[in-house]
């Protein structure tokens, strides 16, 4: 019998520190601090207070598997180190994490996991999720040269016939369809002598560089374009109509324009193919009045947003869209509510 409090407290205290949204410690699926998955977690945790919910983190749930790991309810998966983060930035997640609940993700991984597209198209399409909210987060495609080489046309590298150096940077920017408008592949580039890759070397050796851009930010996904435009002087090069409006049509994407003086060396705003979207989601399961109250949150806290490293900001008007993806009626019941959407 003497034993019956202890393990009564014992019973207590690890009720106490359960997870989960009825518990009101949800678990949210992020990235990185430095990353806009993980930057967005902790938006979404500050968010959440105010309405009595203490948002757990993941700090790893984070790369292709992030809409498979909300999908699917995963537990934490086991700490790795990050050798482009610092364990300070992307620290162990907290002992005793339950399931993933939601979590955040560029709305292009959201839509292909989804639809069983694309990096997921050998899994089942992930049906049971859902969108929260689309936080606008800008990203460019973008192609630079050295400007010590003389490029202005990536059209001169098979005309001359030059061995070039190609550095693929950031995430997205579709560097094969690029290469294949201009006659040019990694197989062709390599056999003339040159190469293609994102080493280290590539970093430091490279002639062009074709890739993905956010804002001037220190985020592993952008931060090479930040760095490489301080070290050494581009020129860079504006794609045709012809190519822009394929890589347009190909993907999650749309024409815009690169303003003047996002990265050192543009001078002038440039048109490109442009991409937004840090989706907040969940699972069909989820509590309406929960999807409900992310929602709110995340419209009533918007100040938070403007205090991050990244770009993000809050837009009424697409706020509730992720293309295909449905959006949950917790969250729709809020947004119809607020009228921004009919």
């Amino acid at each position: 019998m003497p034993r019956l409090p202890a393990i009564l407290l014992a019973a207590a205290l690890l009720a106490a520190g359960q997870t989960g949204i009825q518990d009101k410690r949800p678990v949210f699926g992020g990235a990185c601090r430095l990353c806009p998955w993980g930057a967005m977690a902790e938006v979404v945790q500050a968010a959440m207070k105010p309405y009595g919910y203490d948002v757990q983190i993941c700090y790893n749930c984070n790369a292709v598997d992030a809409p498979r790991i909300v999908s699917e309810a995963r537990m934490a998966p086991p700490y790795k180190p990050d050798p482009a983060v610092p364990e300070i930035l992307a620290p162990r997640n907290v002992p005793g994490l339950g399931a993933i609940d939601f979590g955040a993700v560029a709305i292009q991984f959201l839509r292909n996991a989804y639809k069983g597209t694309g990096p997921y198209s050998k899994d089942k399409p992930r049906t049971n999720l859902r969108l929260i909210a689309n936080i606008q987060d800008p990203s460019y495609v973008l192609v630079a040269a050295k400007a010590e080489t003389g490029i202005a046309d990536l059209a001169q590298i098979r005309q001359k016939r030059w061995p070039v150096r190609i550095l693929i940077a950031g995430i997205g920017g579709d560097s094969t369809r690029i290469l294949a408008h201009f006659g040019l592949s990694k197989q062709a580039i390599e056999e003339a002598g040159g190469r293609v890759g994102n080493t280290a070397e590539d970093r430091e050796k490279f002639d062009v560089v074709i890739g993905g851009g956010g804002p001037m930010t220190t985020a592993p996904e952008w931060r090479i374009w930040t760095e490489i435009s301080q070290k050494f002087d581009l020129t860079f090069l504006q794609l045709p109509d012809g190519l822009l409006a394929e890589l347009a049509a190909a993907g999650e994407q749309e024409r815009g324009m690169i303003p003047a003086g996002l990265y050192r060396g543009i001078d002038r705003p440039m048109p490109s193919v442009v991409r937004t979207g840090t989706v907040i989601y969940g699972r069909a399961d989820m509590p309406e009045s929960f999807a409900y109250a992310v929602a709110k949150a995340m419209d009533e806290q918007q100040q938070l947003l403007q205090w991050r490293h990244l770009n993000f900001s809050y837009n009424v008007h697409t706020v509730w869209k992720g293309y295909e993806v449905p959006l949950h009626p917790g969250a729709a019941r809020y947004y119809r509510e607020k009228g921004y959407m009919q």
